[in-house]
């Protein structure tokens, strides 16, 4: 009980499915398969960045054209969700994120990670694992409190007691619940699709479930650009000025 009440998120790190494969490092346990996965999908997006990039060309063709037409989304949303002065600074975390949690999602549906053994548990995508998500709703939590203790100092608070102090609850309970639904939701559904792909491969021929696995590209790339665009509004949100 008291372990409990020193680390009241214990519980909440331990919502997983299956079996882990643990890594024991020092008195702590990390889970061995997602640090695995989350260098993968690092080192994928760092080969494709590499290939698109290290020769640029003022008239862009092959690779590069792709990972324009990335960053130029990402700018975009960017822009849209904070602000035309401020956006800039944000397009790296944003970017980062966005990526991450596709390739992230798209590791996941594609590939199958299930073939491979381990000692104990199975490879999935990181996105799977219910402390991947909590960790990016954390830093997106951060970002955004950062971004408004630094533009309005420590008159950012004052948001919580605006249009009325009455309203202090519920604007304090608004910030601790945005973490949580930035999590869940991602955890959730990625969680959800690799269970009912991995149901449908052992239970039917491979090509019955290539379908569900299509419409599990497009539900990924969904949740990876949600993320995103709500992490940029909430960034917005803070740094705006309220009159």
């Amino acid at each position: 009980m008291s372990e409990f009440v020193l680390n009241p998120f214990s519980e909440i790190a331990e919502v997983s499915v299956g079996q882990h494969f643990y890594w024991q490092l020092g008195p702590y346990q990390v889970h061995g398969q997602v640090l695995m996965m989350s260098w993968f999908v690092l080192a994928v997006i760092f080969a494709l960045s590499f290939l698109g990039n290290s020769n640029l060309k003022s008239t862009p063709e092959g690779f590069q054209n792709f990972t324009e037409l990335v960053t130029e989304f990402i700018r975009d949303l960017a822009k849209t969700q904070i602000g035309e002065e401020e956006y800039l600074k944000w397009v790296p975390y944003l970017g980062t994120v966005f990526l991450f949690i596709l390739v992230s999602n798209w590791s996941g549906a594609l590939l199958p990670w299930r073939l491979i053994e381990l000692p104990n548990g199975e490879l999935a995508a990181p996105t799977n694992d219910i402390n991947t998500t909590v960790a990016l709703a954390l830093l997106t939590s951060i970002s955004y409190f950062y971004a408004g203790i630094r533009k309005k100092g420590l008159g950012y608070f004052k948001r919580y007691v605006q249009p009325a102090v009455f309203l202090l609850p519920i604007n304090v309970l608004e910030d601790f619940s945005k973490p949580l639904s930035l999590s869940f939701r991602l955890f959730g559904n990625i969680l959800a699709d690799e269970l009912v792909v991995g149901v449908l491969v052992g239970l039917v021929p491979l090509i019955i479930p290539i379908p569900v696995m299509l419409l599990g590209v497009f539900t990924s790339a969904i949740q990876a650009l949600v993320f995103a665009t709500l992490a940029g509004a909430y960034i917005g949100e803070a740094i705006e000025d309220h009159h």
